[in-house]
């Protein structure tokens, strides 16, 4: 994926493989599509199976490839099975995640470990056996790769009644960077994105909350909640021969929110 001396970089990504997971709805299902819109051949991974044909069948509407694994991304054996069946892979999106608010001090421990496994645990071992299957590849430093950590401003800044939230999304920065560097040999690019509150069923129900979604708006200097196109589009440019020379760094989604 070298840019080389491009003047204008392309975005395409004909004849590369990219897995998704969370796939089956918000950020990781219009990243899926994007992806696909771009060239890529996709694997689309999340726990519901009708969700992923769902998005498959939109993919293949528009000329796209997809190929469905139902596996849940907690279980370890299950999801390094997952991946190691797959051919070849070029790109990784890290998408899988979860948030349970609630006051630092009422935080149980079993929403503790729940959201540990998934927004750390899980993403540190889908990255891992992402690589794995990306340095099977003799020509891998020719080729390149990327994945792309999807992460939240909330990895960037504190929050109320987020303590976990932003614990697990800081550790997750911190993972992109390390990722980075020892990557880098291989030309395989690790970056994140950073969205704010985008429009997804994951934060419906957190805007419909009693002030919540005034709160939030009156913190976006853009004034509105983003869309999964718009952290999509971020995603297929990360993982994009335009991208070529980025990264270990973070793509801030935010409409400004972490400017201020």
């Amino acid at each position: 994926m070298a840019g080389g001396n491009d003047v204008a970089p392309t975005v395409r990504l004909d004849g590369r493989v990219a897995l998704v997971t969370g796939a089956g709805s918000g950020i990781g299902a219009a990243a899926a599509v994007a992806l696909a819109q771009a060239g890529a051949d996709v694997v689309l991974i999340a726990r519901t199976r009708s969700k992923l044909e769902e998005i498959a069948a939109q993919i293949e509407k528009i000329g796209g490839r997809a190929t469905v694994i139902a596996c849940d991304v907690t279980d370890a054996t299950a999801i390094r099975e997952a991946i190691g069946v797959i051919e070849s892979l070029d790109i990784l999106v890290n998408n899988a995640g979860g948030n349970i608010p609630e006051p630092f001090i009422e935080v149980s421990d079993e929403h503790l470990e729940s959201l540990l496994n998934l927004n750390v645990r899980a993403a540190f071992q889908v990255a891992q056996a992402a690589v794995r299957k990306m340095l099977e590849r003799a020509d891998r430093r020719e080729r390149g790769g990327a994945v792309v950590n999807v992460g939240s401003q909330m990895g960037h800044i504190g929050a109320a009644n987020r303590t976990v939230y932003c614990m697990s999304k800081h550790a997750l920065e911190g993972l992109t960077k390390s990722m980075a560097i020892e990557l880098a040999p291989h030309q395989i690019r690790v970056n994140t994105v950073a969205p704010t509150f985008i429009e997804t069923p994951m934060t419906q129900r957190f805007m419909a909350e009693s002030g919540f979604g005034a709160w939030a708006l009156e913190r976006i200097p853009l004034g509105r909640m983003g869309h999964p196109a718009e952290v999509a589009a971020a995603i297929v440019f990360l993982a994009s021969p335009a991208a070529a020379m980025i990264t270990g760094t973070s793509l801030l989604i935010d409409g400004g929110w972490t400017a201020q």
